[in-house]
């Protein structure tokens, strides 16, 4: 059972498509960029304010995607993929197990970009978030007793992408077997930002000298910018447990999904400086000073990854359930499933430069029942 927190969000109808899962009930609730998500070309709000509240009078046109037809498989074979970044029309797609990035091109074809040194795969850790900016891939990965983002220049052309040598962006972020966040993406203010997960230590979600448990936000240069909600730090919202797909709404709005522990896991509106409750709370608390999430659902009902935002639908990969859920922003309570149990765990999603929406499996990541042909990416066009 999904519950809602009431939320007066953008003015947008959003489209969704008869043939799915139905729609979860209402429930009574008290009252309340993929690294693709966001076109850094953009021009900035000015301040870090501009990104707090959702405008009521955009209206930007709902996106609406053939989720009930037969996708196309654009690849098959990946191994414990994480991410999907664009640059140009290849994708590179991160394996967590591996340390490998993958050049894929809209043909199918695929080959190795890059062999990312120093990760260690333990748990969730490893290989993780991608993002791509001016002509850098931007990773972030778990080394020896921590996770760090590094950038690399990138080489080559589409079909023979490379990169050169690493430049250290920030390290020192905490990491453990598990909670690592890794989603990372740049704003439409040309920030980069980062989830980082408490690591399994729940305090650190609500110590601001710490990275764990937070939202970062940073130059592209791993710099703190002099708009940051705390003069001097990187900690952008505190109070996560375990971060994970992060995006933007036309109006610049960012939205954040969350693991929860037992109760609710979570989808957020990101304020700057918001308090988001972890470890003293889960899910709806109606205490002052946090932020309550505007959506929530049981976390054996769904776990959530990856988001990407189209038009008024907020899509979301789903690992534990196994499903994609659209939601529209302008009606949170109208969020529709995909893809139940259809095709398995899906861990990230994405909208291509083409304009087809594209879905990232993650069966052979040790939870998932894997078929022969996993993991793959499967492609959905517009309606």
């Amino acid at each position: 059972m999904m519950r809602f927190a009431p939320f007066a969000g953008l003015a947008l109808a959003a489209v969704l498509l008869a043939a799915c899962a139905p729609a979860v009930p209402r429930a009574a609730a008290p009252p309340a960029e993929s690294s693709a998500a966001a076109d850094p070309s953009s021009p900035p709000p000015s301040s870090s304010e501009a990104l707090a509240t959702p405008s009521r009078d955009a209206a930007a046109p709902a996106a609406a995607f053939a989720l009930n037809a037969a996708p196309r498989v654009v690849t098959e074979k990946l191994v414990a993929p994480w991410s999907i970044a664009f640059h140009g029309d290849s994708a590179l797609v991160s394996e967590r197990d591996t340390a490998r990035i993958l050049e894929v091109q809209r043909d199918g074809d695929v080959r190795e970009a890059a062999l990312i040194p120093g990760v260690l795969h333990e748990g969730e850790g490893g290989l993780l978030g991608l993002a791509v900016r001016e002509g850098f891939l931007y990773v972030y990965s778990t080394g020896s007793g921590e996770n760090r983002i590094e950038r690399y220049p990138m080489t080559g052309e589409p079909g023979a992408l490379g990169v050169g040598q690493p430049e250290k962006i920030l390290d020192g972020i905490p990491a453990s077997h598990n909670h690592n966040g890794g989603r990372i993406a740049f704003g439409p203010d040309g920030m980069l930002y980062a989830t980082a997960g408490d690591a399994g230590e729940g305090g650190l979600a609500r110590d601001l000298g710490s990275l764990g448990g937070k939202i970062l936000r940073m130059t592209p240069d791993g710099e703190v910018p002099e708009d940051n909600p705390f003069p001097g730090s990187l900690v952008y919202s505190y109070g996560h447990r375990n971060p994970q797909g992060i995006a933007w709404a036309d109006d610049g709005t960012m939205y954040a999904s969350e693991f929860g522990q037992e109760t609710w896991d979570e989808l957020n509106v990101i304020t700057p400086g918001g308090d988001y409750g972890w470890d003293e709370e889960e899910g709806i608390a109606e205490r002052d000073g946090m932020i309550d999430p505007i959506l929530q659902w049981p976390p054996s009902e769904a776990s959530p990854s990856g988001i990407a935002i189209v038009g008024g639908t907020l899509y979301m990969a789903n690992l534990r359930g196994a499903r994609l859920r659209a939601v529209p922003l302008a009606d949170p309570d109208a969020a529709v499933d995909h893809l139940v149990s259809e095709v398995g765990r899906i861990r990230d999603v994405a909208l291509a430069p083409d304009g087809d929406l594209w879905i990232l499996t993650n069966n052979t990541d040790g939870r998932g029942a894997a078929g022969e042909d996993d993991d793959r990416i499967l492609a959905f066009a517009p309606e």
